[in-house]
């Protein structure tokens, strides 16, 4: 790459930088004055007309400075190789809110109201499907003698707790029993797995544990398959309406559709990489005016779920990624127990 090459990508960052900053097109004599690019501003407009050509930049109008076109806030994007860190302060601030979490759910629920005041954008979650929650326990408890709770936990911290009234009394040790036949049949599996594998429990119970077997099983299949599988956690949405030029009503409006914004966090599957999808990158028109950032969260090597930021095209890029890439990871650290 030449010299001037080299100098042109310069004014670029240059110019995406303040106009992050700022949302006000950028001139030759600003950049000059803000970022000692040591050439003269003729030489800066020359640049500036290069870039134009490149389709790295535009005018607004005839005397206007110069604004980011989407090529160039990817050329940006792609030149990021080394996004600054948060400091020690801001990570134990992040870990700290996370960790009062009482189960995934909630840890979930404080990371996208944490990404949307971090970032001031729209924050968004998957929650784990039921292809990837497995089932860790589950207890049975006896709330009178035909009345039984059931508590379902999964590994990833989901806790489902259900009634069942039974056609005859339990006792005691019908109660444990029941229990050591569920968990036999369940622990490990997912979710949809033990929809299936539970169908046939209470054919296989002796013939004294079979009514309640029954309608235990009843009460299970039932939160099991009712279970939705990509559920979506919404946060500062209303932040878009902040966020000056361009209009971003489309996507508000995917958001609580949330269909679309859902198809992306799916296709986020690699832990520790962020994606970055900017205007029309993004398959589906109501987000061909925002970028979207997103990464996944999960435990050990599997992704759970997808997690990201959603906001305008000139959006802060460097802090974004970083903010995103930290929550992830911090929710990855919480599920793996440390």
């Amino acid at each position: 790459m030449s010299a001037a090459d080299v100098r042109r990508r310069a004014v670029l960052r240059a110019i995406v930088a303040d106009y992050i900053a700022s949302q006000e097109p950028v001139g030759s004599k600003a950049l000059v004055e803000r970022h000692g690019l040591g050439v003269s501003s003729a030489t800066i407009r020359n640049d500036m007309s290069v870039l134009e050509s490149q389709g790295f930049i535009e005018q607004t109008h005839a005397s206007s400075g110069r604004i980011p076109t989407e090529a160039g806030y990817r050329a940006f994007v792609d030149a990021l190789h080394d996004v600054k860190p948060l400091s020690v302060a801001e990570r134990h601030a992040i870990m700290q809110f996370l960790d009062g979490g009482v189960d995934l759910e909630d840890v979930l629920r404080r990371s996208v109201t944490l990404l949307a005041q971090l970032t001031n954008q729209a924050a968004v979650v998957q929650l784990p499907t039921l292809t990837v929650s497995r089932v860790k326990h589950c207890e049975v408890v006896a709330l009178a003698p035909m009345r039984l709770l059931l508590v379902l936990i999964t590994d990833t911290g989901r806790v489902d707790q259900r009634n069942v009234e039974l056609e005859h009394p339990i006792d005691d040790d019908a109660v444990r029993l029941l229990r050591e036949h569920l968990n036999t049949v369940l622990v490990g599996k997912t979710l949809r797995e033990a929809a299936d594998a539970i169908a046939d429990l209470p054919n296989a119970a002796p013939m004294h544990l079979q009514p309640a077997a029954r309608r235990a099983t009843e009460v299970l299949i039932d939160t099991l398959v009712d279970t939705t599988p990509d559920r979506l956690l919404i946060a500062g949405a209303g932040n878009l309406t902040l966020h000056g030029p361009g209009d971003l009503r489309s996507v508000i409006a995917a958001l609580e559709e949330q269909v679309v914004v859902l198809k992306l966090l799916a296709s986020a599957q690699e832990l520790e990489h962020v994606s970055v999808r900017i205007g029309r990158e993004n398959e589906d028109v109501e987000l061909s005016r925002a970028s979207v950032v997103t990464t996944a969260y999960g435990a050990g090597h599997e992704a759970l779920g997808g997690l990201g930021v959603v906001g305008p095209t000139h959006m802060d890029y460097p802090g974004t990624i970083q903010k995103v890439a930290t929550v992830a990871s911090y929710i990855s650290r919480i599920l793996r127990g440390e």
